[in-house]
């Protein structure tokens, strides 16, 4: 019985022995570790080109594992390319117009809402009525920023991009006639100096589409203003009295002359741009 009982002895002091020294282990490791940790964090603190370069690297890798499990590659920074934002995040009367606007030319919801908020700040910046602004867009393109007339007149607000050159250059050239929010400010301009030279609003659409020398502008004045004035009840505010000169009516007459000439054709909105190149 005493030798069984020292040779239990032996092993709880030896098993006592092995804990405390694993205990060590453990604790100097973790020690070890901390000093580690704590020198990495000195050493990324006190060199930020390491500290860039090891955040790089990382993001290489998990960009490169992403491409591997889903088979595609990966372009975080590609949202910021998108027109667009949460129109639910506008003011109500901004969101109203955007949500219309969506609804009618069946256009999504986001894109316009970016494009509602620019031609508001560009109508507060310019004292341009900024649902007129969204009215010519309407008529001129049904909100394509790619659409291009006959003629040249490319587009949301359909400007003759040849004779606007100059406006182009301070977004990087011709080419920006595509971005939608450049299109919109060059568009813009073209009207602001359209309504100061002809001194009204119904006389600058006229400017605007090419037709101040012609004897009509085939209406496009007053589509823009009734888009305009639905755009307005859309946003809950008052309509702008209508003031474009309806045509005369033909008397009895008129209407049967010895000789009727033809008919001459109305130029189309962006043809008639073409004939103005004093925009």
């Amino acid at each position: 019985m005493p030798a069984l009982a020292k040779a239990f002895a032996g092993v709880r002091t030896f098993a006592s022995d092995v804990t405390d020294g694993f205990l060590d282990i453990t604790h100097n490791g973790f020690a070890l570790l901390g000093l580690a940790v704590a020198f990495v964090a000195i050493t990324l603190f006190a060199r930020p080109d390491l500290r860039l370069e090891g955040e790089a690297h990382l993001r290489d890798w998990l960009q490169a594992r992403q491409v591997a499990v889903i088979d595609m590659p990966t372009e975080p920074d590609a949202i910021d390319r998108a027109t667009a934002s949460n129109p639910k995040d506008l003011p109500r009367e901004q969101a109203a117009v955007a949500f219309w606007l969506s609804k009618k030319y069946r256009v999504a919801p986001e894109p316009l809402a970016a494009l509602v908020s620019e031609a508001y700040s560009l109508g507060q910046s310019n004292k341009i009525d900024p649902t007129l602004i969204l009215a010519i867009m309407a008529i001129e393109s049904s909100f394509n920023p790619f659409a291009q007339s006959s003629v040249g007149a490319q587009g949301l607000m359909q400007v003759m991009t040849s004779v606007h050159t100059d406006k182009y250059e301070n977004f990087g050239g011709r080419l920006a006639a595509f971005d939608p929010v450049t299109n919109l400010r060059v568009g813009v301009k073209v009207l602001k100096d359209a309504i100061a030279r002809a001194g009204s609003v119904e006389g600058g659409l006229r400017h605007y589409v090419g037709a101040a020398n012609l004897p009509n502008d085939g209406g496009y004045a007053a589509k823009v203003l009734a888009e305009h004035n639905r755009l307005r009840q859309a946003a809950g505010l008052r309509p702008v009295p209508a003031v474009v000169p309806a045509q005369p009516l033909l008397t009895v007459k008129q209407t049967a002359p010895l000789a009727a000439p033809a008919a001459e054709p109305v130029a189309s909105a962006g043809e008639q741009v073409a004939l103005n190149t004093n925009l």
